[in-house]
């Protein structure tokens, strides 16, 4: 009785004016009731990728799979999918989702005969490859490199008698299922995948008369976007960490794409919290100088001045931590881990110019911030450092990484930068420093050209199938490269079970990484030529570079509204620009 009447007083304060989590956070829950802010949804996949031999019909009727199902299951066992396995084989089945995606599984398994619950294995997938493997041996490269570290991707499941069943997380695209228990018949209603991701709008766009190019800035954009979890995460199946360098690059997609957004301070305020001075974001030194600088990025764009004033404290005694840092001669001499991006992880020299470029520009930002924060001994601080540091200018040793970053320091001219970087085209860019080696060519005017890697680079991996970017690409590996949605083929290289280096051997690399997300942000702010000059996005320049297109357009968020542009190449080759801003922004040309 008391049961009833506590559920039927529920029902009623529900309809009422009570909001529901707040009435069962205080009256229902002794723990403490926290909303998810991460929207689900369920997708039904596209394709049949494989199924096992069906001669003896392992697999019957594998098409109802792919239609549509509504979450309820019947007690009509009719036209399902059925696996069975025997002595002889075993059923299974591989499904394609169309897209990348965060998130888990739901499989629905349908009446039988028998209540006993059945066992499968579940095998997730980025690649085809990655669902098809069959070991879980960090120690061996290639096939057998696939691991569930971080999340589960080939794990073993028991499904109920008419029931459904949830589980996850993990970044996957593909996803085989395989009837472990022998003599039984498995009728399956449907797997679908459930999506995880915020539901938030895409208020910046790009489109241009290269469909190339406009297929690479929405991939860039929709990478960052799933790396958009409950904080800002480098990749979804693999580290699903804060790493404070590898958000740099996405902080400004997230700038040009989706505006302010919280995640991105919640994420800056997680490595300062969990980094207590004289410590190292990450553990490594240029991270935190990689932290520095986002918070002059993100000031620039939307001009928090209470969340600035936040950081000012541990930004200032940071600031003095890597100023103690610089020998006499100027050199830099940081400690911890020594790190810019994988492929110059070996090369002291490279990490040294590296190093001393982004300390220079870590003081750079940080003089920048002590203005707007009104802080004079900060500000005298960072000058004096700077000026110390151009005691000593290392080379770049031919080394695009360094090229790049020496230049944004002004330590080497744009114009020595760019015959280093341009070096065979695509050949040794990378996913994470690339969006620096393009910011360096566009200070050399050199956009057609980078537009040109951008379309190569990045393009060749929309070529392999992919629908999110990298985290480790090798341009010269394409060749004769197995598309990730494709079975796997001895005669070809298979481009994610064969490749990779250092933490990202085989399988174990990450095909959603949002540090590789640069193209996003440099073709708005370079080919629309979006330029924010004062903070806050107050004052805006806009001076396009379309190279070889005829027209591009596109939006970009402010704090004060969106900013549309449209430009169009005349028969002259000028170019005519049409420009829709909010009246609190001032537009410079």
């Amino acid at each position: 009785m008391k049961t009833r009447l506590f559920f039927i007083l529920f029902l009623f304060l529900l309809a009422g004016n009570v909001p529901a989590q707040k009435y069962l956070a205080e009256r229902t829950f002794q723990g403490q009731l926290i909303k998810d802010e991460i929207t689900r949804a369920y997708l039904t996949p596209v394709k049949i990728v494989w199924q096992s031999d069906n001669k003896n019909e392992q697999v019957k009727n594998a098409e109802v799979l792919l239609t549509q199902f509504d979450g309820q299951l019947s007690t009509s066992g009719a036209g399902m999918c059925v696996l069975r396995s025997d002595d002889e084989a075993q059923a299974s089945v591989l499904l394609d989702f169309g897209k990348e995606l965060y998130g888990g599984i739901e499989i629905a398994a349908a009446i039988r005969g028998e209540k006993k619950p059945v066992r499968v294995r579940i095998r997730l997938g980025e690649s085809v490859s990655e669902a098809m493997s069959d070991c879980i041996d960090n120690s061996v490269p290639g096939m057998g490199s696939a691991t569930n570290d971080h999340s589960l991707r080939d794990y073993t499941l028991e499904l109920p008698w008419l029931g459904t069943v949830e589980v996850g997380n993990s970044g996957f695209r593909f996803v085989r299922i395989d009837l472990l228990d022998k003599g039984v018949e498995l009728p399956l209603r449907s797997v679908r995948a459930i999506f995880r991701y915020r539901n938030i709008p895409y208020l910046g766009s790009f489109k241009c008369d290269n469909e190339r190019l406009n297929e690479i800035w929405e991939t860039g954009a929709y990478t960052v976007h799933l790396n958009m979890q409950e904080y800002l995460w480098d990749g979804i199946k693999r580290d699903r960490l804060v790493w404070l360098g590898d958000i740099h690059p996405e902080i400004m997609t997230i700038n040009t794409v989706f505006g302010d957004h919280e995640v991105v301070k919640k994420s800056l305020n997680f490595g300062r919290n969990t980094t207590p001075l004289p410590g190292w974001m990450n553990g490594i030194s240029s991270y935190s100088l990689w932290w520095v600088i986002a918070h002059r990025d993100l000031y620039l764009y939307h001009g928090d001045l209470d969340y600035l004033k936040e950081q000012q404290d541990y930004l200032s005694s940071l600031i003095r931590q890597i100023i103690s840092k610089i020998g006499p001669d100027g050199r830099e001499n940081l400690d911890g881990g020594r790190f810019l991006d994988w492929p110059t992880a070996r090369d002291s020299n490279v990490i040294h110019a590296g190093l001393q470029s982004l300390t220079m520009m870590a003081l750079e930002a940080g003089k920048d911030i002590a203005g707007w924060l009104n802080d004079r001994e900060l500000n005298n601080v960072c000058i004096k450092a700077s000026e110390s540091l151009h005691k000593h200018l290392p080379s770049d040793h031919g080394n695009k990484q360094a090229a790049s970053l020496l230049t944004l320091a002004g330590m080497l001219a744009p114009n020595q930068a760019s015959p280093v970087i341009l070096r065979n085209g695509a050949t040794d860019f990378a996913t994470f420093y690339g969006y620096y080696m393009l910011e360096a060519l566009a200070k050399d005017g050199k956009y057609r050209e980078a537009m040109n890697i951008i379309t190569d680079y990045w393009g060749a991996m929309l070529d392999l199938g992919a629908t999110t970017f990298w985290e480790n690409f090798n341009y010269e590996e394409r060749l004769n490269a197995l598309p990730i949605d494709q079975l796997p083929d001895p005669s070809k290289f298979d481009i994610h079970a064969d490749g990779g280096d250092h933490c990202y051997i085989g399988l174990r690399a990450s095909l959603c990484h949002g540090w590789a997300s640069g193209p996003t942000a440099w073709l708005t702010a370079h080919v629309l030529g979006i330029q924010v000059i004062e903070p806050g996005s107050k004052v805006i320049r806009i001076r396009p570079n379309l190279g070889d297109l005829t027209f591009a357009e596109g939006s970009f968020p402010t704090p004060y509204g969106v900013v549309t542009v449209k430009h169009v190449k005349q028969a002259d080759g000028k170019i005519k620009s049409e420009i829709d801003a909010p009246k609190e922004i001032k537009i410079i040309r």
